[in-house]
C-alpha cells in the first residue's frame, strides 16, 4: 500500500477504534442499568445514556471521517487494498453515510427515551398494566419512524422497516424474510401434526424446587464445560449476573451474559445459560488480530444467533451432551434433583407442546412465536396497525397461530424487552439464526463425522474448531447471505433445519 493511503487508512483505523472502545463502555453502562443500578438512578442513567449517544453520533460524524474515506476512495491505488481492508473501509463508509443522516438530536433522544420506556415496561410487567406502558412505548415507536424514513432513503431499502431490518441482518429485506417464513411455517405446522397424535413426556419434572443458589452452580458447570470463563478464574473474560430478561453484551475481552433464576423451573436458567454462552463464545473467538477493526466485529445478529441457539437447542438438548453433563449437574444441585431421571429429562426438555412464552418455547413452536412478532413490527411500521393496537393483534395471532389464550398483556404484548429497548427489526434474526444451524450442523457432520461421539465424552473440541475455521474467523468480513454460503457451501435454505427437527423429533416421538 503506498505510503499516503498507508496513513489515511491508519487514520480511518484509529478513529474506528475510538468507537469500539466507546460503544464498549455504552454496552456496559446499560449492563449496569439492568443488573446493578438503583432504581432512584433512572433519570440520571436516562440522561448518561443519552448524552454517550450524543458523543459517539457526533464522533462517527465529524466531517474529518468524511474526508478520510473520500481520500481513500478516490486514491489511484485503492484497488490494490486487500479484501479487508476493502472492507474496513466499505464498513465504516455505511456507517458514516447513515450516521450523517441522521439529526444528533433524534440519535440522543432515542437513547434517552430507551431507558426511559425499559425502565417503564419493567414496572408495567410486574403489574399487568399496558396503559403504564404504552406513552412511552408510542414515543420511542414514533422516533424510530422518524429514524427509519431517514435511514430508509440512505441505505436504498424498499420500506422503513428494511431499514431496521439491515442494522441486524445487513442485505437483509422483509420480502425475502416473509417467504422464507411462510416456507418454515408451513414445515412447522407439517410436524406439529404429527407430534399432537403421540403421547407428551411428561414436563412436570421441570418444577421440583430448585434454590437460586442451586441453579448458580449448575451455571457454573454449564459455562466451565461449554470454555466461558468466570470470575474467579485469573484469566476470565466474561461473567454471569441475573437480570428480569437474559442477555449478552460485551466486547472481546469483557463478555457478559446473564439468566434469570425460576425457583420452580430450574430448565429456564439451563438453557438461557446455554443460549447466552453461545453468543459471548461468539463475541470472545473474534479475530484478535482484527480487534478495533470494523471487520472485528460480529457478521449479524442472525449469525449471533446461531452460535447461541446451536449451543442451546443443537447441542444442549442433545442426548449426547447430557451423558457426561447430567450426573455432574444432579451432584451441582445436590440434593434437588436426586431422584431426577436423566430419560425423563431428556424427554421433557425436548418436548413439543405450543405456550405462551417466547423464551420457554419448543425448539419447534419457538419460531411461530418469532414469525407473530415480524409480520406485527411489519404491520407495525408499514403503518396498518397502532400502538394501542399492539395487544389485541398479538392476542389474537396467539390464538390462531398457536392455540393459546392470553390472560393478560405480561404474558403477552409485554413478554419481551426489545420493543422496550427499541430493537425493531430484531426479532426475525432468532428464526433466520435457526435456520442458519440447520446449514451449520449439516456441514458440521459432513466435515467432523464423530463430533456427537465426541461430545457423549464430554468432547467439544471438534465443534469449537469448526466454528472458529468457518465462522468466527471471518467476523465481519462478509455480509450473512455470504457468510453462511462460504461457511455451509450452500446460500439459504430451510429444508437442512427442517429436516433435523424432523429426525429428531421422529426419534422422540416414534413416528
Amino acid at each position: 500500500m503506498p505510503a499516503n493511503l498507508s496513513l489515511t487508512y491508519k487514520k480511518l483505523l484509529e478513529r474506528n477504534k475510538s468507537f469500539a472502545l466507546l460503544g464498549s463502555a455504552e454496552a456496559i453502562v446499560n449492563w449496569d442499568m439492568e443488573t446493578m443500578m438503583p432504581p432512584k438512578a433512572i433519570n440520571l442513567r436516562s440522561e448518561q445514556l443519552a448524552l454517550l449517544s450524543e458523543i459517539h453520533h457526533k464522533m462517527s460524524t465529524a466531517p474529518v471521517t468524511g474526508k478520510l474515506l473520500n481520500s481513500m476512495l478516490k486514491h489511484r491505488e485503492y484497488e490494490s487494498l486487500s479484501e479487508v481492508e476493502k472492507r474496513n473501509v466499505h464498513l465504516m463508509k455505511k456507517n458514516y453515510d447513515e450516521q450523517t443522516k441522521l439529526p444528533s438530536k433524534l440519535v440522543t433522544a432515542i437513547a434517552k427515551q430507551q431507558a426511559i420506556s425499559i425502565n417503564t415496561w419493567k414496572k408495567a410487567k410486574a403489574q399487568k398494566n399496558f396503559a403504564l406502558f404504552k406513552p412511552e412505548l408510542e414515543k420511542l415507536v414514533a422516533l424510530n419512524k422518524q429514524a427509519a424514513d431517514i435511514l430508509m432513503k440512505v441505505k436504498q431499502t424498499k420500506t422503513p422497516y428494511d431499514a431496521l431490518i439491515d442494522i441486524y441482518e445487513p442485505k437483509m429485506s422483509s420480502q425475502t424474510i416473509t417467504k422464507v417464513f411462510v416456507e418454515l411455517q408451513q414445515g412447522l405446522e407439517d410436524l406439529l401434526k404429527k407430534i399432537e397424535s403421540q403421547k407428551q413426556p411428561d414436563v412436570t419434572i421441570l418444577q421440583q424446587p430448585v434454590a437460586a443458589e442451586k441453579q448458580k452452580e449448575i451455571a457454573k458447570l454449564l459455562m466451565q464445560t461449554l470454555g466461558y470463563e468466570t470470575p474467579p478464574s485469573p484469566t476470565a473474560g466474561g461473567r454471569l449476573d441475573e437480570t428480569e430478561h437474559p442477555f449478552t453484551t460485551g466486547y472481546y475481552d469483557d463478555v457478559r451474559i446473564t439468566t434469570h433464576y425460576h425457583t420452580d423451573n430450574f430448565a429456564s436458567s439451563v438453557f438461557s445459560v446455554l443460549h447466552e454462552t453461545g453468543h459471548a463464545l461468539y463475541e470472545q473467538g473474534l479475530p484478535q488480530e482484527w480487534k478495533y477493526r470494523p471487520v472485528g466485529s460480529g457478521c449479524s445478529m442472525g449469525i449471533h444467533e446461531s452460535q447461541s441457539r446451536l449451543y442451546e437447542n443443537i447441542i444442549g438438548r442433545s442426548r449426547e451432551f447430557w451423558t457426561t453433563v447430567f450426573p455432574q449437574m444432579k451432584n451441582s444441585a445436590n440434593p434437588s434433583l436426586a431422584n431426577l431421571d436423566q430419560e425423563k429429562f431428556l424427554r421433557a426438555v425436548n418436548a413439543v407442546k405450543p405456550s405462551k412464552i417466547r423464551i420457554e418455547a419448543d425448539e419447534v413452536t419457538y419460531n411461530l412465536h418469532i414469525i407473530i412478532r415480524f409480520q406485527i413490527e411489519n404491520d407495525l411500521f408499514a403503518g396498518k396497525i397502532k400502538v394501542d393496537e399492539l395487544p389485541q393483534v398479538w392476542n389474537q395471532k396467539y390464538k390462531d397461530t398457536l392455540g393459546m389464550k392470553i390472560e393478560n398483556d405480561s404474558e403477552g404484548v409485554m413478554q419481551d424487552t426489545h420493543w422496550a429497548s427499541g430493537l425493531y427489526g430484531y426479532f426475525p434474526t432468532y428464526a433466520l439464526g435457526n435456520i442458519y444451524t440447520g446449514q451449520i450442523i449439516n456441514s458440521l457432520t459432513k466435515q467432523e463425522p464423530t463430533w456427537r461421539g465426541e461430545l457423549e465424552t464430554g468432547n467439544l473440541t471438534p465443534v469449537r474448531e469448526w466454528l472458529a475455521a468457518n465462522v468466527y474467523r471471518y467476523g465481519n468480513l462478509y455480509d450473512p447471505a455470504d457468510l453462511v454460503k462460504k461457511a455451509t457451501g450452500t446460500p439459504m435454505t430451510v429444508k437442512p433445519y427442517l429436516v433435523y427437527l424432523e429426525e429428531k423429533c421422529g426419534s422422540l416421538y416414534g413416528f
